[in-house]
């Protein structure tokens, strides 16, 4: 099962990174892509290791089930990558709705690239 979340995981990183090559990138949508990017490793990990977990779009959240695998998975916090949490609703819904500025999504681009190449070696995948 961890393939497919790495399946998953890595169509919203391309989603992500496609758009940011546009003129003019819908950077709520990249910011969502790399949120889903991230949350889908995190899963990914969680499967491989056997652990269960509800369905959740907290990043924190899936943080503290993966350091109950594995306590390295603490750096996360430290490549911010809890911050992306507010893109999986926010981005998407008029109530919630406001527009990353270009600076925001590069951010984010980096955060998900970063957690993406970490939570790959821990898989022990290639760097892809």
């Amino acid at each position: 099962m961890h393939n497919k979340w790495v399946l998953k995981a890595e169509h919203d990183y391309k989603i992500g990174k496609r758009e940011m090559l546009a003129e003019d990138p819908a950077t709520d949508m990249v910011c969502f892509h790399m949120q889903q990017c991230v949350e889908k490793y995190l899963k990914a990990f969680l499967s491989w290791s056997g652990e269960h977990f509800r369905r959740t779009h907290d990043l924190a959240e899936l943080i503290e089930l993966c350091k109950r695998v594995d306590e390295d998975f603490e750096v996360l916090y430290e490549m911010q990558a809890d911050r992306l949490t507010r893109y999986a609703v926010e981005a998407r819904y008029p109530e919630e709705f406001f527009v990353p500025d270009i600076e925001e999504a590069k951010r984010c681009v980096a955060i998900a690239e970063q957690v993406r190449g970490w939570i790959r070696r821990k898989l022990k995948l290639e760097e892809g």
